[in-house]
């Protein structure tokens, strides 16, 4: 389904799109152009499927038209044509009620070919539904984009992006740009660098996300600034997130608390997934739950849930510790309590043994509850009865549950893991929804792995909760920030935070985190010298355009609903980007290239 609006197409080349014309129009003379779709003989009948960016028109021609019958006949699929007729009604029985076209036909009475393909065999053929190589989908993206699944994600972006824009207006939101070519800033991922022809030695760098000006905003007096976002990030490519650029709905306002912020975005994402959702699908209601992140990675096991699954995830590490079963005692265990799988035969649960094995567990341990009184599985017999009940008890077991256990110091993510696997093998995840949550409280600090250095854990220009008070008096890992996520089905959309927008509380924050006042003065410079003028307290979000248009899409590939995306590696394959410059661009900018340096 194409979602354009239609237009009146009263032009040289078309009086009507290939979408428009419907019973009304039949003996009305019209004249369509757009692409050769298909070619279909019947024996002296020609039947021309014409396709435009609007829909597909059946065209027919008898061959006692000569001359001109001959021409349709040799027409390569995907030339460019303009076609003169009489809209006439399809023969009884011959109805298609698939195509909106699909109760007229256009009589051909002229044929003008505007633009021919130079061979009958195309790289990519449009009018199949067959799997294409994905360098040659890129390389010629132009044809691939021919192909109706394809074009279809293109329009779905744009009305995706038009709706959401109208939203944001509704709600008092004033459309604003910020600068492609600004300073490099330390925010988590690497640069795109830009080198200056007229500074010798300097450089620009494509931003990252607006962060530093969309709070320059606020402290500029505007109260609600959004923007349909690019950002460029020189990062690895994964399926959900499209190396260098991408996409968000930007926004931030003044005067808020999360309270505020969060009201906005349900907004936005529950009308838009309300809209464009297929038929049939469910989406979360406002307010959406709203889930610490503590609990989030205890219960699931990440802090991006797919609240499809409805299975839960206990810690009975304290149990273990305590029970004479040694192989768990002294380590991190959690529970997942299956409803109904005891009924499940022996090779389910071997074949679930055998999957722990790969993913570098021993196993997986459970129990079934057969009775009130009763416990079966290979770790029931090492258990006391009141243990067992215990067990029992913190899972919320019913007669014909398993609770599967998994052993790993992880922080749980391996738990997290099986219980993904665990809902999909029991066939319990959620059909045909888009189940949201607020990721809420999340660690201001954590520690490197490497280093073992406190580092920010989320986006370092976020308020701490507490303040002030709390930076200077509690331990760095124990303070939270007023920092949130928006996850859909398992994935992120968009991070956000209330920001720190009092001078002296940035100057700590950063240096809890090892930076001195200078490196602030100097990285940030501008953010900190507006805060010191006044600021209004303030907070934003920025939802990922890419992966909503990709959910609602139905695709798992983000390059998918992008027109013109880079490959795996960051490699524009149509335009063959990036590319060696000539000497003499290198000259004007001072620089030299040298050779790679062997790792």
């Amino acid at each position: 389904m194409i979602l354009t609006r239609q237009f009146k197409a009263e032009t040289y080349y078309r009086t009507h799109t290939c979408d428009a014309l419907r019973i009304g129009d039949i003996e009305k003379n019209v004249k369509l152009s757009g692409f050769v779709h298909r070619i279909r003989d019947h024996g002296g009948l020609l039947f021309v499927d014409l396709r435009d960016h609007y829909g597909i028109t059946q065209c027919v021609l008898e061959e006692t038209e000569g001359e001109l019958f001959d021409n349709v006949s040799k027409l390569f699929d995907e030339t460019v044509v303009s076609i003169s007729g009489v809209v006439v009604k399809r023969p009884e029985g011959t109805n298609n009620s698939s195509m909106n076209t699909g109760d007229i036909e256009v009589s051909i009475k002229g044929l003008e070919i505007l633009s021919a393909p130079h061979s009958n065999v195309l790289p990519i053929q449009v009018n199949v539904e067959n799997e294409f190589p994905e360098e040659t989908r890129l390389t010629y993206r132009y044809l691939d984009l021919r192909r109706i699944e394809m074009h279809n994600n293109i329009v779905l972006r744009s009305e995706i992006i038009a709706f959401i824009r109208n939203e944001m207006r509704d709600m008092g939101f004033t459309e604003l740009q910020t600068p492609i070519l600004t300073s490099s800033s330390p925010e988590g991922a690497r640069d795109y660098l830009v080198p200056s022809r007229v500074h010798h030695g300097k450089f620009y760098a494509l931003p990252q996300a607006p962060q530093q000006f969309k709070q320059l905003f606020m402290v500029s007096g505007f109260d609600r600034y959004f923007q349909i976002a690019p950002c460029f990030r020189d990062e690895d490519s994964r399926a959900d997130r499209s190396p260098g650029e991408f996409y968000q709905l930007d926004f931030e306002m003044s005067f808020a608390t999360q309270d505020d912020v969060f009201p906005v975005v349900e907004r936005v994402l529950h009308n838009t997934f309300e809209r464009f959702a297929k038929p049939g699908y469910k989406v979360t209601d406002a307010p959406f739950p709203r889930i610490p992140y503590s609990e989030s990675m205890l219960h699931y096991g990440c802090d991006k849930p797919d609240l499809r699954n409805p299975l839960i995830i206990e810690d009975l590490t304290d149990l273990f510790a305590k029970s004479g079963f040694q192989a768990f005692a002294g380590n991190t265990v959690r529970s997942i309590n299956v409803p109904c799988a005891s009924s499940r035969p022996r090779s389910f649960f071997d074949r679930l043994n055998d999957w722990a094995k790969d993913i570098g567990l021993p196993g997986i341990g459970y129990i079934s509850m057969e009775s009130e009184n009763e416990f079966k599985g290979p770790i029931a017999k090492f258990m006391t009865e009141d243990e067992l009940r215990e067990i029992a008890r913190i899972n919320n077991m019913k007669v014909g549950d398993v609770v599967f256990f998994v052993c790993n110091n992880d922080g749980g993510k391996t738990a997290g893991i099986a219980r993904q696997k665990l809902g999909t093998e029991m066939d319990i995840i959620e059909k045909d929804a888009f189940r949201f949550c607020w990721i809420i409280d999340f660690p201001m600090y954590e520690l490197d792995e490497e280093t073992g250095n406190i580092i920010f854990s989320h986006n370092p220009f976020s308020m701490p909760q507490g303040g002030l008070e709390a930076l200077n008096s509690m331990d760095p890992l124990e303070i939270k920030a007023f920092q949130y996520d928006i996850v859909c089905n398992g994935i992120e959309l968009s991070s956000g935070a209330i920001r720190n927008h009092i001078p002296d509380i940035m100057y700590r924050a950063f240096e809890i985190a090892g930076y001195a006042r200078g490196t602030v003065d100097n990285n940030f410079r501008a953010m900190i010298n507006a805060f010191k003028c006044g600021s209004p307290p303030h907070g934003g979000c920025a939802p990922g355009i890419d992966r909503i248009v990709m959910m609602l899409a139905g695709t798992d590939n983000i390059r998918e609903v992008i027109a013109f995306p880079f490959n795996q590696k960051a490699e524009d394959i149509l335009m063959g980007a990036p590319a060696e410059v000539s000497q003499k661009q290198l000259d004007e900018l001072h620089i030299a290239v040298l050779p790679k340096i062997k790792k």
